[in-house]
C-alpha cells in the first residue's frame, strides 16, 4: 500500500512531531478540530489561544510560519463567502465607516473565518509532518473501513499516472499543431477526455486482474504494523486536551 513518494505538502524533518505515529497525529488533529468547532463564536479570545497552540505545534515540528500561511490560500473561496455575509444576512444592523452591516452576518463571517482557518491550518500541519503512506497506515490503524483505505491508496498512487497520461496527450496534440483557442475546439478536448477515461478504466481492469492473479481477496496485507506507546499518545493528546480546557472556559466565562 506504499505510495512511493512524498506529497507536495510534506516537509521532511526529524522533529518530535514527525516521529509521532501517524494514527496519534490523525486522532489529535481530528479531536482538536472538533473542539474548535464546538467553541462559541462569542469567545473571541479562545480562538487566539487555539492559534497559539497551533503555533507551538508548528515550532515543535520546525515548520516555518510562511510555509503554513502560503498553503492557507486554499480557503480563499470560503473567505470570499464570509466577507459577503455582513451585507447579505438579514437582522440587526450596525454602522461602520458609514456602511450598514448586519450584526448576525458579522458574527457568522467571524465564525467561518476563525474556525475554517484553524481547521485548514491543522490539516496543513498534519500533512506537512506525515507522509502519504503513513497517513494511510494511520487511517488503517484507526480502523477506517479497509475498502476506503484501499480506494484512497489507489487514488493517490494512480493519480500521478493519469496526470502523466494527460500531459503526454497534451504534448501529442501540440506536436500536431493543435491549440485550444475557443468553443470550436471543445470537441477535440472532449474526445481527449473520453480517450483518457477509457485508458484509465482499462488500466484499472488490468491492475485488478493482476492483483487477483496474485491472491488478492479484497484486503491488502499489512506490511508495517504501526504501534504507539502511552508516552506518544500522551504527547499527541496535549493539543486536543489543552484546546478542550480553553473551550470549557469559553462556555463558562
Amino acid at each position: 500500500m506504499s505510495t512511493g513518494h512524498a506529497h507536495k505538502l510534506y516537509r521532511h524533518g526529524e522533529s518530535p512531531v514527525h516521529r509521532l505515529p501517524p494514527h496519534c497525529k490523525i486522532a489529535a488533529a481530528l479531536c482538536f478540530v472538533l473542539v474548535v468547532v464546538s467553541t462559541p463564536r462569542e469567545a473571541v479570545w479562545a480562538f487566539g489561544l487555539y492559534a497559539l497552540l497551533l503555533g507551538a505545534v508548528a515550532a515543535a515540528a520546525r515548520v516555518p510560519a510562511g510555509f503554513v500561511l502560503r498553503r492557507l490560500v486554499i480557503e480563499i473561496p470560503f473567505v470570499a463567502f464570509a466577507l459577503l455575509m455582513p451585507f447579505l444576512v438579514p437582522g440587526e444592523r450596525t454602522e461602520w465607516l458609514g456602511i450598514s452591516l448586519s450584526v448576525p452576518g458579522l458574527w457568522g463571517a467571524w465564525n467561518i473565518l476563525a474556525k475554517g482557518t484553524l481547521g485548514v491550518a491543522t490539516s496543513v500541519l498534519l500533512a506537512s509532518t506525515t507522509e502519504l503512506r503513513s497517513l494511510l497506515l494511520g487511517l488503517q490503524r484507526l480502523k477506517l473501513p479497509p475498502l476506503m483505505v484501499q480506494i484512497a491508496s489507489f487514488m493517490i498512487r494512480y493519480g500521478d499516472v493519469i496526470t502523466d497520461e494527460m500531459r503526454r496527450m497534451s504534448i501529442a496534440r501540440r506536436s500536431r499543431g493543435f491549440e485550444a483557442r475557443g468553443v470550436r475546439h471543445w470537441g477535440v478536448l472532449a474526445k481527449s477526455a473520453g480517450a483518457l477515461f477509457i485508458r484509465s478504466y482499462e488500466r484499472g481492469e488490468r491492475v485488478h486482474l493482476a492483483m487477483v492473479s496474485r491472491g488478492y481477496t479484497g484486503t491488502m496485507p499489512v506490511i508495517d504494523e504501526v504501534t504507539a506507546s502511552r508516552a506518544q499518545w500522551a504527547y499527541a493528546a496535549a493539543l486536543p486536551f489543552s484546546a478542550l480546557a480553553v473551550c470549557l472556559l469559553g462556555w463558562t466565562l
